[in-house]
């Protein structure tokens, strides 16, 4: 009874998020506190438990990225790089897409995704402004690159991270296991791009013009700040790449870096305080609330269980499964919670499995699914409600719809190739 009242408000509340007739925040809120009054969270440890609670790791990761990137700004770096990033490209929108999608899924598996996106998308906003072009299906693309990129590296997706310490997998694992499928899928993204974003691609000569005869090297409004900022920002990467080494969260390195940040450019803290999206936050707040009744009544743990014992001892069937089924219900309940609640069961059924390379096998087939599941909605994976909320506060707003017409295309295709892939190296 407990499930299928959770199950009832967290679908009415999305439905409410799909159709955009509310604030989303004041939806989550309200169905947090709805499940909140019913039971159907675990009290007060809702802000304390790791599997059925708030992921603060999350929240704090993308405040202490919000204040640096807010510091960054103030240098002129993102206008700098986006009238160089508009040169290079001639002013051609497919070219320039093409672009931007690449330093994105570049560099998401060595950052996390969010971080990427966090970075990127002013760059886009400026570049798309500049050129008089509207930005929005560029940063559909960038954050959709940015979830399959990010899913190569054990540090590039935030589900990466829980499926790794749970199966005791590696960085190199991922490496060798993730890499090649998600180069694959990569690729056949960037190409399929012309043909999804087609009727968006505008060309306006004359603007290309003016911003041909730009000099970026006069938008950097401050040559010191942006020093001592760009070190701060390579010593935050760096600590990123080395989490398998050094064992700091990185929530904990972003705090660090927002904190030297905020030191090293004197800047007032109320003004970095503005920088920060705050709409973001509580909606990531009320979304873990909800899926932490999920997760509390059984919710997500009943669908995965009844999923594999249909299965049986069918382990590719299993793969199958995993690999669909995360996709499909990651893109509804946000794979960093959906992932943390399913890891137990994926667990479970891998020890039973007598052959070491079956069993991992369902690892990344549980890994794929939920990865690639983070585009098939708007609110599937953080860094697509990071991009929305940035693309929101410029102005140039992103409708759920807008997002998720592109992204289910995208999940589709990036999961029938990660089928295939399992099939042929473990399988077949």
């Amino acid at each position: 009874m407990t499930g299928a009242l959770a199950l009832g408000i967290f679908l009415v509340a999305f439905v409410f998020i799909a159709t955009e007739k509310v604030s989303k925040v004041k939806v989550v809120l309200v169905a947090a506190g709805a499940m909140t009054v019913l039971g159907l969270v675990p009290g007060a440890e809702v802000f304390y438990a790791a599997h059925e609670g708030i992921d603060w790791e999350v929240i704090f990761l993308l405040l202490g990225m919000m204040v640096i990137v807010g510091v960054i700004k103030q240098t002129g770096l993102f206008d700098y790089l986006g009238i160089w990033a508009a040169k290079m490209s001639r002013g051609r929108p497919y070219r320039l897409m093409v672009m931007l999608m690449v330093i994105t899924g570049v560099a998401s598996p060595v950052l996390d995704n969010v971080t990427i996106i966090m970075l990127v998308a002013p760059v886009t906003i400026v570049v798309c402004s500049r050129l008089g072009i509207s930005p929005q299906p560029f940063i559909i693309a960038e954050i959709l690159a940015s979830n399959i990129g990010g899913a190569a590296t054990l540090i590039g997706d935030p589900p990466n991270i829980i499926i790794g310490s749970r199966a005791g997998l590696t960085f190199t694992d991922f490496l060798v296991h993730m890499a090649p499928v998600v180069a694959v899928v990569f690729v056949t993204f960037v190409l399929f791009t012309g043909l999804l974003f087609r009727k968006s691609f505008e060309y306006d000569p004359e603007r290309v013009a003016n911003v041909m005869a730009l000099q970026e090297r006069r938008a950097i409004t401050d040559p010191g700040l942006l020093v001592r900022s760009l070190i701060v920002l390579a010593g935050v990467i760096t600590a990123f790449s080395l989490h398998a080494v050094v064992h700091i969260e990185p929530s904990v390195v972003a705090l660090i870096g927002a904190g030297v940040m905020l030191l090293v450019s004197r800047t007032d803290p109320l003004d970095a305080l503005r920088e920060i999206e705050w709409r973001t936050l509580v909606f990531f707040v009320g979304l873990f609330v909800m899926v932490a009744g999920l997760v509390h009544t059984g919710v997500i743990a009943a669908i995965g269980t009844w999923a594999i014992e249909a299965i049986g001892d069918n382990y590719f069937g299993a793969a199958t499964a995993l690999l669909f089924g995360s996709s499909v219900l990651g893109a509804f309940f946000d794979n960093i919670p959906y992932v943390t609640a399913l890891a137990p069961i994926v667990e479970g059924l891998a020890a039973e499995v007598p052959d070491a390379r079956t069993s991992q096998a369902l690892w990344w087939a549980f890994a794929l699914g939920a990865d690639f599941g983070g585009n098939g909605t708007a609110v599937a994976a953080s860094a697509n409600v990071v991009a929305l909320g940035i693309a929101a506060k410029a102005g140039h707003p992103i409708s759920f719809w807008q997002f998720t017409r592109y992204g289910i295309v995208v999940t589709v295709f990036s999961t029938f190739m990660a089928w295939i892939y399992v099939w042929l190296r473990y399988f077949a």
